[in-house]
């Protein structure tokens, strides 16, 4: 029995329990507390232990999988990786860290102030939200659904009624009550078409944008000139939100961009005029037995922007009484690689987190 893990997630910090727990965690790893031959507490005894959502742990988790902290090992659990990311400086950044906390206790303020203080201050900032809250998400196929209404749970304390495109008007005509949704949320492809059904209903409506992975970019800046990017996903929409996503970072070693499905004849076709594939899991399979060995495959399941989730989140907190009025969304950046070409892409009330702070021996 290693020693123990302390852990402490507050539901009440502007900073959401996903990224709490997974850099603390980052931390207790860092600072040797998980030996490397131990596993850590599995999904469900730190679900228990902190008063949590289960899923909410699990997501924390594939957050450090993704960023090399840990990886998980069949039927025996989730390790502690053999070799962990390299930062700089690390002694620099625990004295910075320490300091920082030192400095911020004498103007009494705590460490999530300071936490809270500097993703403001980064632009990336959380407004805490009221609890219970619920906002309409449409988005035209299921596993867009899904993945939105998982991540904006994970990110923020609503509860989100999931409508297909297709069924917006159907739903809407039958709402008599549509002022209980606090806003409403879509990608840009359909932002026009949701805020035409909405109209004088009095529901914000925010465009959200999945995007890829820094982890992703950096792969990707380090391939040839002139490189040609793939990008397959199960369904057209996640792949044109991630074709956009790598369009807008405008790598200049990128040359195209180019997005489809993971079924039907056009992956074939793709996969023999590009020099590399971002896919996601589902997907890598079928990928992976298309192009040759010489062509890099990048896994990636991409992830909801931050300011999309800030705006809403800042939508959400207004308390005056009235409905606010949705700002518009940012316009895209610049897609600029050279020759891109594309298009535009009911959840269960979560339970009451509770403020906990746990030692949870791995």
């Amino acid at each position: 029995m290693g020693k123990p893990i302390r852990l402490h997630v507050d539901a009440h910090s502007p900073i959401p329990i996903r990224w709490q727990l997974a850099e603390q965690l980052k931390h207790v790893i860092e600072g040797g507390g998980v030996p490397r031959d131990q596993a850590l507490p599995s999904i469900r005894e730190l679900a228990g232990f902190l008063g949590i959502n289960p899923n909410t742990v699990a997501r924390a988790i594939e957050d450090l999988k993704r960023s090399g902290y840990v990886e998980a090992r069949r039927g025996k659990g989730i390790f502690v990786a053999p070799v962990l990311p390299a930062h700089p400086f690390p002694t620099r950044r625990g004295d910075f860290l320490k300091d920082a906390v030192i400095r911020a206790a004498a103007l009494e303020m705590t460490p999530d102030d300071v936490a809270a203080g500097v993703l403001t201050v980064a632009g990336v900032g959380l407004v805490a939200v009221g609890r219970g809250v619920a906002v309409l998400l449409v988005e035209c196929s299921p596993p867009e659904l899904d993945f939105f209404a998982r991540e904006l749970e994970a990110n923020l304390p609503v509860r989100v009624d999931k409508v297909l495109l297709n069924d917006l008007a159907t739903v809407v005509r039958r709402q008599t009550r549509a002022a209980h949704w606090a806003a409403a949320v879509t990608s840009f492809g359909h932002l026009p078409e949701v805020q035409r059904r909405l109209d004088g209903r009095g529901v914000p409506v925010v465009a959200l944008l999945a995007e890829v992975h820094l982890e992703t970019l950096h792969r990707l800046a380090q391939l040839p000139p002139g490189t040609r990017v793939g990008v397959v996903s199960g369904a057209v929409e996640t792949a044109h939100n991630l074709q956009h996503s790598i369009a807008n970072a405008a790598l200049p070693n990128i040359a195209r961009v180019e997005a489809c499905s993971a079924e039907g004849p056009a992956l074939g076709r793709l996969a023999r005029c590009v020099d590399a594939i971002v896919c996601s899991t589902p997907a890598a399979v079928r990928v992976q037995g298309l192009v040759g060995p010489t062509v890099p495959v990048i896994i990636d399941d991409r992830a909801l922007n931050q300011r999309a989730i800030q705006m809403l989140g800042a939508i959400l907190s207004r308390q005056d009484g009235d409905r606010p009025t949705a700002p518009p969304p940012p316009a895209p950046r610049g897609l600029s690689p050279r020759s891109f070409r594309g298009t535009p892409r009911h959840g269960a009330p979560r339970g009451r987190r509770r403020r906990a702070s746990h030692a949870v021996a791995p």
